[in-house]
């Protein structure tokens, strides 16, 4: 089989899997709280500080310059965080000088503070990009674990120094980082995942044609 088409695969599955993710994700939360949520993300994006939404501590992805900005508000245990992955990566790889993703924080479900822990770990050890690929690719496996085991067994294999890791997870410093993340995911008024800004424009219906639409366009208006 062609590179062409294995590639023309592994996008096919890649949406496949966002469509399940994002009905998933409809799924937990009633239609008056997603008003709610909409509502709250426009509010925030018209009167919050930028600064609400781009720390300097959060990890990122792309040239610091790039005219726009994905902000993802992310879960390591969200299952449509995991299946819009491939779509955000793919956006970053189609524009490499123009887009740059920051990630942030927010901890709904059990285990996700280790893995976001074990992350901020494994960017002391510059394997940040290794590791969330390796426990996104084994989420099936560690997702209703508290102890996250087959997370901590897959970081392994990407790389990283498990007993390092384990000792500087519990430090000041990434304290400090999942409490500003979570206190700005409040402020802004952050209610599920995956949630993205674009240039501090909210993405209002999530999906994976409405995501790359809206980053195309601050790209077209930022060139204007």
């Amino acid at each position: 089989m062609s590179r062409r088409f294995v590639r023309l695969d592994i996008i096919i599955f890649a949406f496949v899997a966002i469509a399940a993710a994002v009905l998933f994700y409809d799924r937990q939360i009633s239609q008056e709280e997603q008003a709610s949520v909409v509502a709250a993300v426009s509010s925030a994006s018209a009167t919050e500080d930028p600064a609400t939404l781009v720390r300097f501590h959060s990890p990122t992805f792309g040239p610091s310059n790039a005219p726009v900005t994905i902000v993802e508000f992310f879960d390591p245990s969200c299952e449509a965080c995991r299946a819009f992955y491939p779509l955000v990566k793919q956006i970053l790889d189609e524009n490499p000088n123009d887009v740059r993703l920051v990630m942030r924080y927010v901890l709904f479900h059990k285990g996700s503070e280790e893995v976001a822990r074990m992350l901020e770990a494994s960017r002391k050890q510059n394997l940040f990009p290794q590791v969330l690929e390796a426990v996104l690719a084994a989420q099936p496996e560690w997702h209703d674990d508290p102890k996250v085991l087959k997370a901590w067994d897959a970081a392994a294999r990407a790389g990283l120094d498990v007993e390092k890791a384990r000792t500087e997870m519990g430090s000041s410093a990434i304290d400090a980082v999942l409490k500003r993340d979570m206190e700005d995911a409040k402020k802004i008024g952050i209610r599920g995942t995956p949630t993205f800004y674009v240039n501090t424009q909210p993405l209002v219906e999530l999906g994976p044609e409405p995501l790359r639409n809206l980053v195309l366009s601050e790209i077209k208006q930022a060139r204007n």
